[in-house]
């Protein structure tokens, strides 16, 4: 029958190793069943394991890691954009939209789901273009005016191309999330060659932001089932966040314009 090929998943949730266990192995069998690229890597080996699959193993176990790290250069190429703006603000203009920003990888239990649940086919050239939110940069701003003003500025830099928007501050989920997404591509330079590697962007307010973190934990406690009660609960919390966003935003703007301070031109979206 072969063998039976098993994840052996790293702290960071990639895999940095490979767990292979012999099921029933024919005895006249030359040598083990051809691996599918489904994303594992290299461990402890069975001692009759061929060359030429060790060899097999070992050249999957460098593209995978390769597979990361382009993700792992895009996302540090993406923060030290954002970063620069955001120092550039905070020691030139009186004001910074950008309040935090947090990165993250995709888990390797999170993107095998996703490649089940979407049908992608198991090879990494197609889950890279298929796949397009591996790497992630989340962008919380203090109003919702700003999540557009940081949208525009990161995007009208020349190596970034914008391939998607999704925008849920003016279309907002039917549970009532509210973010900005942007897929984005960004060049990685490697060695011996370039990468335009995608990235998804979230832009969100602090309220938005709050809200999200909150529906993302009950809805990881009630495994997707929320009641409905605490559901139409959630929505309500939605739009007293939205009521929020929208009078910090006129009192900050009051207070703005009673100080003189008009240097800095922000970005209104309409959502009426």
């Amino acid at each position: 029958m072969g063998t039976i090929a098993k994840l052996a998943v790293a702290p960071s949730g990639w895999p940095t190793a490979l767990q292979i266990e012999k099921d029933t192995v024919n005895e006249a069998e030359p040598q083990y069943e051809a691996l599918p690229e489904t994303l594992p890597t290299l461990r402890g080996l069975p001692e009759r394991i061929t060359e030429d699959a060790r060899s097999a193993l070992r050249d999957l176990q460098t593209r995978l890691v390769a597979f990361q790290l382009k993700y792992q250069f895009a996302l540090d190429q993406l923060e030290t954009k954002i970063n620069i703006l955001r120092e550039e603000f905070e020691h030139t203009h009186e004001y910074s939209p950008i309040e935090h920003v947090r990165t993250r990888l995709k888990s390797m239990d999170s993107l095998l789901a996703k490649i089940e649940r979407t049908n992608c086919p198991r090879d990494l050239d197609s889950v890279g273009e298929r796949i397009r939110d591996i790497a992630g940069v989340r962008i919380t701003c203090s109003f919702v005016a700003d999540a557009y003003w940081i949208a525009d500025m990161l995007t009208s830099q020349p190596d970034v191309t914008v391939a998607e928007v999704k925008d849920y501050i003016v279309e907002p989920k039917p549970n009532g999330y509210q973010s900005l997404h942007l897929i984005v591509q960004v060049p990685v330079y490697l060695s011996d060659r370039t990468e335009l590697v995608y990235v998804e962007v979230q832009i969100r307010t602090i309220a938005m932001d709050f809200w999200a973190s909150l529906e993302h934990k009950i809805y990881y406690k009630y495994e997707g089932e929320i009641p409905a009660g605490l559901r139409d609960e959630l929505r309500q919390a939605a739009i007293v966040a939205d009521h929020l966003d929208r009078t910090m935003a006129r009192l900050h703007d009051e207070v703005s314009h009673l100080d003189g301070r008009h240097d800095v031109v922000r970005h209104q979206r309409r959502r009426d």
